[in-house]
């Protein structure tokens, strides 16, 4: 499903080029669940921008389901952002004046899903992660953890195929964070492919894989189908 092939991307600072991924190589087959652990400034979340469509390479291949992303246009690569990709991050990214339901529906009004069908999306999507109850909350009103099975909702009501989380348990409690990883089991569980950005050793192990960056560069022994 995604193969990244010496994929470089650089920054340039004054005469200087600074390597945020240098020479990456990976490959995740459909419906593994994966993490990707490094330390601060590794390159992890570069690595997901670009897996992510969200940033593009300087360098390199990066082939989502076969096809080179380069060859996508930007038309193109918000249409696969927004159909085949659920995102979850760190700080949330819920919107303050929106209710819950409203934040969970808000991104498939985009995508130009009929209005019965969202309502009917969003409330599959709140009961799994046990928030129905909450749907009127706005985030303020919510707990950090409630927050983020919000945001774990919003990206299953899209139905995506792949879930990119970065540092999903990175501002919860222990007991809060197991929480949010059982969701993503039970995702896994359901055939998805999970990608998980992290730090902690501890929520890394509970993939069925763990990739390490460092310094920009990550090398995937299962990259040739091994």
């Amino acid at each position: 499903m995604i193969v990244f092939r010496n994929v470089c991307r650089i920054y340039r600072m004054g005469d200087e080029e600074v390597y945020a991924l240098d020479h990456a190589n990976l490959h995740i087959r459909q419906g593994e669940f994966v993490s990707i652990i490094g330390p601060s400034g590794s390159g992890k979340s570069t690595l997901m921008n670009i897996m992510g469509c969200l940033d593009v390479a300087d360098e390199g291949e990066y082939l989502l389901d076969g096809q080179p992303i380069e060859h996508y246009s930007e038309r193109q690569l918000a249409r696969i952002r927004s159909r085949k990709i659920g995102f979850v991050f760190q700080s949330f990214n819920l919107i303050g004046d929106l209710s819950a339901e409203e934040n969970v529906e808000l991104p498939m009004i985009y995508q130009g899903v009929p209005a019965r069908e969202r309502k009917s999306r969003v409330k599959e999507a709140l009961e799994r992660v046990e928030l129905y109850e909450r749907r009127g909350h706005r985030p303020n009103q919510l707990s950090g953890g409630q927050q983020q099975r919000v945001a774990i909702a919003r990206a299953m009501a899209g139905r995506p195929s792949l879930f990119l989380a970065d540092e999903p348990t990175g501002n919860l409690d222990s007991r809060t964070g197991e929480q949010i990883m059982k969701l993503f089991h039970e995702l896994h569980e359901a055939g998805n492919t999970i990608v998980l950005i992290t730090h902690d050793e501890t929520v890394a192990v509970q993939a069925e894989r763990s990739l390490r960056i460092r310094d920009g560069r990550v090398e995937d022994p299962g990259r040739d189908g091994v």
